[in-house]
């Protein structure tokens, strides 16, 4: 039968995972792929198997009120559809590693405290991500567990692209740029050379956007830089998160208007950005189809902002070769594409509109001096093999 292992990519309200098989004397391969959606709402699991067909679409019950009752369900789940098999570990997304953790590592409880500690870089994020170690923990104690991080894949960026300027009393306490969604970049970065085999080796800038989003700016495949820097609130206009601010706008939210920094928090990390400026909605494809004045701003500052950091990291990379992108948006949004390029012309980019429409990786025309990619991400199979490598060296130490 061979050993499995399960992939876990924990958020506030969704448990993403994937299991693999692997054969006696062959690789991993995918078995199931799925998630749990609306925890704390109305849950619903669904699960694919490794050849794409529905293993499962079921609602759960209510009671699945957090992440820890999410893996329940899951746990439940995978016991009635793969029986005894033997999990030979757990590979886990956490968001952020700090300075200490520039590779995946084998979870300890040594590990989990460093990690604890950096719940409020990423207060989105890194607790419902512990939070999943934890109950595994709990309910398989010898089930070796490997935390992946998102800030690992940008640790190759210059001290100047990390540096913070502040006294070097104060960044000895960790304050420095470390970049995320590394696992969604190092995946793109791995598929380039047979996807765009013509940039892989040159100046590329990846623009993963979601609800969440980023740009990060490669040379060879090599994080140089990127937009989000000490927490997951820098550079572009997000979901609900602002992007970059100027620091004197914190101190008049604090002096001026006498807010709380729980007020700050939640207005900087749940209510600001798309559905701020909106007042609508933070879901990008609400607010294309609106005709609310305040709906088509949200997307013009978007759009702006997005064009100026790729602006800024073609001046970082020493000009530009490829622009890629990535994630809900990226992938699914010909609008937001065409109105990128479009804003960014003057680098000698053209899309090809019925490519761009057509679902094609390549979506720039044949005169564009930049090209122009469509490439899914898929952060938990970068997971999978960072978990599957480290089990693998753990085996051969036993």
């Amino acid at each position: 039968m061979g050993e499995h292992a399960l992939i876990v990519n924990a958020g506030s309200s969704s448990l993403k995972f994937s299991v693999l098989r692997r054969p006696p004397g062959q690789s991993w391969r995918p078995e199931a792929k799925g998630q749990i959606e609306g925890i704390g709402t109305s849950p619903m699991l669904f699960a694919k198997d490794g050849n794409g067909e529905v293993l499962a679409k079921t609602s759960l019950d209510a009671t699945i009120k957090d992440g820890r009752a999410a893996i329940d369900a899951l746990g439940s789940w995978l016991r009635s559809k793969f029986g005894s098999a033997h999990l030979c570990g757990v590979g886990h997304r956490v968001v952020h590693g700090g300075a200490k953790y520039d590779r995946p590592v084998l979870v300890t409880r040594d590990v989990l405290v460093d990690l604890y500690e950096l719940i409020p870089l990423a207060p989105l994020h890194q607790p419902y991500n512990l939070a999943a170690i934890e109950r595994i923990v709990e309910r398989m104690p010898d089930v070796p567990q490997i935390a992946c991080f998102d800030t690992s894949f940008h640790s190759s960026q210059s001290a100047t692209a990390k540096l913070i300027a502040f006294p070097k009393d104060l960044r000895k306490s960790g304050l420095q740029r470390y970049g995320f969604h590394g696992l969604s970049y190092e995946y793109i970065a791995s598929v380039l050379p047979e996807v765009a085999p013509e940039i892989a080796g040159g100046r590329v800038i990846v623009a993963h956007l979601g609800s969440g989003a980023s740009m990060c700016a490669m040379k060879a495949g090599v994080s140089v830089d990127s937009t989000l820097g000490f927490t997951a609130l820098d550079g572009l206009c997000m979901g609900t998160r602002p992007g970059a601010l100027d620091p004197g706008v914190i101190l008049y939210l604090f002096q001026n208007l006498g807010m709380s920094a729980k007020e700050v928090e939640t207005l900087l990390y749940k209510k600001s950005g798309l559905l701020g400026i909106s007042g609508i909605s933070n879901d990008m494809r609400e607010l294309l189809s609106s005709d609310q004045p305040d709906a088509r701003l949200a997307l013009d500052y978007f759009v702006y902002r997005a064009a100026k950091e790729i602006g800024s990291l073609t001046a970082v990379l020493g000009g530009l070769d490829g622009l890629v992108f990535t994630a809900g948006i990226g992938e699914n949004s010909p609008e937001i594409r065409k109105r990128i390029c479009e804003a960014c012309s003057w680098l000698g980019l053209e899309l090809d509109p019925e490519a761009n429409t057509g679902r094609r990786p390549r979506v720039s025309s044949s005169r564009s001096k930049v090209s122009v990619w469509v490439i899914p991400t898929n952060e938990e199979l970068m997971i999978a093999r960072h978990t599957g490598a480290l089990l693998g060296l753990l085996q051969t130490a036993a």
